[in-house]
């Protein structure tokens, strides 16, 4: 086996951390929505999840993705 490794970091970076934390909460709250029957939340929430998406893909693209100019890997 090789000692080379081209794990890109499984997301551990910080635009990965924001979008999955944004999405996570756009979840939590249309959950919550779904059980109170409150409809127009429940698409709002979709709405934070898409959101959230955006948010992560422009993070990566400004340098805080895996691979980006800002982020700074840490050793395990």
């Amino acid at each position: 086996m090789s000692d080379e490794s081209t794990d890109l970091g499984h997301g551990h970076s910080p635009a990965a951390w924001t979008a999955v934390t944004i999405m996570l909460i756009a979840f939590v709250i249309g959950t919550v929505a779904f059980w109170l029957d409150m409809p127009w939340l429940v698409w709002a929430s979709a709405g934070l999840l898409v959101v959230g998406a955006i948010v992560g893909w422009i993070l990566a693209k400004v340098g805080y993705g895996v691979n980006g100019s800002k982020y700074a890997a840490k050793g395990h």
